[in-house]
């Protein structure tokens, strides 16, 4: 009869399943940590409805370990051959520089307010976790996981409390109101005494979406520039006497 040799002790499996050649638990536990840090990265960004998500910052931690353990252990078997040297450092200077071909990819600029930047950080700080999860380097992944949680999570809401560390961002305003009231002097003020500069002011009796301005009333377009929180001026001017309807064209913080 003849007798089958298991698997795991065949000398394929030893040859595949090889510790010493950087194939071994500790591999896998060290792609397995970057899996799950860059997962809790990507899904915070997918929550927040941000260009890059859950797919691509995974997809950047993984490969990110696995470039760090082709640097370490992907050559052992032509080193120490006559005229053979290498730089495990090498394979990781190209990583940080390759991460920077999708990080630029997610900035763009509309008009003179530049978007991305932050998800561009965000992708080039899971870069970073994912190499140091490859690299052994445990302890350091997990603290700057926990570093991206408090930037992204905890700054907002110190901005919010603190407008001047805000970054300005330009956001639009359209305002339905009637006409005699100064409700425009009131909202100007509003705006100036919450941080916000107009910079542009585009009026007339124009159609208000989803319908037509009544006789007797003015609808304009506000450009707005600060740091503060544009839906709470909205939820403010929508209360002031006169005003007819606010809405908001704010778009999202640099994230």
């Amino acid at each position: 009869m003849e007798r089958r040799v298991p698997l795991l002790s065949s000398p394929l499996a030893f040859s595949l399943f090889d510790p010493a050649a950087g194939q071994g638990l500790r591999q896998l536990a060290e792609l397995g940590l970057a899996l799950v840090l860059s997962t809790l990265i990507g899904a915070e960004r997918a929550v927040q409805q941000k260009s890059a998500g859950l797919r691509t910052h995974t997809l950047v931690g993984v490969g990110s370990a696995l470039f760090m353990e082709v640097s370490q252990h992907g050559f052992n078997s032509v080193l120490g051959m006559d005229g053979v040297s290498f730089d495990p450092s090498r394979v990781a200077a190209q990583i940080v520089s390759g991460i920077g071909f999708i990080g630029g990819g997610l900035i763009f600029v509309r008009r003179d307010a530049v978007r991305g930047l932050t998800t561009a950080a965000t992708v080039w700080l899971t870069c970073a976790i994912g190499m140091a999860c490859g690299g052994g380097l445990p302890l350091l992944a997990f603290s700057a996981t926990a570093c991206h949680f408090l930037v992204v999570r905890g700054y907002p809401w110190l901005t919010r409390r603190v407008p001047a560390l805000g970054t300005e961002r330009r956001s639009g305003l359209h305002l339905a109101y009637r006409v005699g009231s100064s409700v425009l002097t009131r909202v100007l003020e509003e705006c100036t005494s919450r941080g916000f500069r107009v910079v542009e002011l585009r009026g007339g009796s124009a159609d208000w979406e989803p319908g037509r301005v009544r006789t007797g009333t003015m609808a304009v377009r506000m450009e707005i520039e600060g740091a503060s929180d544009v839906p709470e001026l909205v939820a403010v001017l929508a209360e002031l006497d006169g005003v007819l309807d606010v809405a908001s064209l704010a778009a999202a913080p640099d994230e």
